[in-house]
């Protein structure tokens, strides 16, 4: 059985963390990247599935094709963000399954079955990108998850002739503490929360 985190380790990832606008002028590295990978492949998804496929725009040209077919606001994020991660999701993850969910035939499970591929694949993606978010903050680094981008239109210009779709796109980085809001509300467990 694991000890809880730290005060400081929660406030980290949780009570302090918060989502950025805007980033200090410091570089996220390849290896910076590679480590979220390692941290988030970890998190758990429907018989092992990672159907999340990241693309990550680092250089001028992917960010400002990325910006291009986002809302105003948005391309003003990605564009000043040193990185920002497209979180897709791969409708033809089960031919990974043999691999990843050696112990049954899971492949056989969405073989055919478009709702069950669709919904598998945007419900575990979804997850991997949380998980994405808490490895950032885990190593140190800050996020901006968000939509307000043209799904269909960077579908076509990052994951042509593939079965990937676009999920949510989010920037990375050393959050610059001047480019966020107050903090919203958070209620308190009875507000959204039932026990029976």
């Amino acid at each position: 059985m694991a000890d809880p985190l730290s005060p400081a380790a929660l406030d980290q990832l949780f009570r302090t963390a918060r989502s950025y606008n805007g980033y200090l002028d410091t570089p996220v590295t390849t290896a910076q990247m590679d480590a979220i990978w390692e941290l988030m492949k970890f998190g758990p998804t429907s018989a092992n599935a990672l159907p999340a496929r990241l693309i990550w725009c680092t250089s001028d040209a992917a960010k400002q094709k990325l910006a291009a077919l986002a809302m105003p606001a948005n391309a003003e994020k990605i564009l000043s963000a040193p990185v920002t991660v497209i979180i897709g999701m791969d409708l033809e993850f089960y031919d990974h399954l043999p691999d990843l969910f050696p112990h049954a035939d899971a492949r056989s499970w969405f073989v055919g079955n478009d709702q069950a591929i669709e919904a598998a694949a945007f419900r575990n993606s979804s997850l991997q990108g949380a998980y994405f978010i808490m490895a950032a903050r885990a190593l140190g680094l800050d996020t901006g998850p968000m939509s307000g981008f043209a799904n269909d239109a960077v579908d076509a210009a990052f994951f042509a002739g593939t079965k990937v779709k676009s999920n949510f796109i989010s920037t990375l980085g050393y959050g610059d503490p001047a480019t966020i809001f107050d903090r919203s509300p958070r209620p308190a467990f009875d507000r959204f929360n039932t026990i029976v």
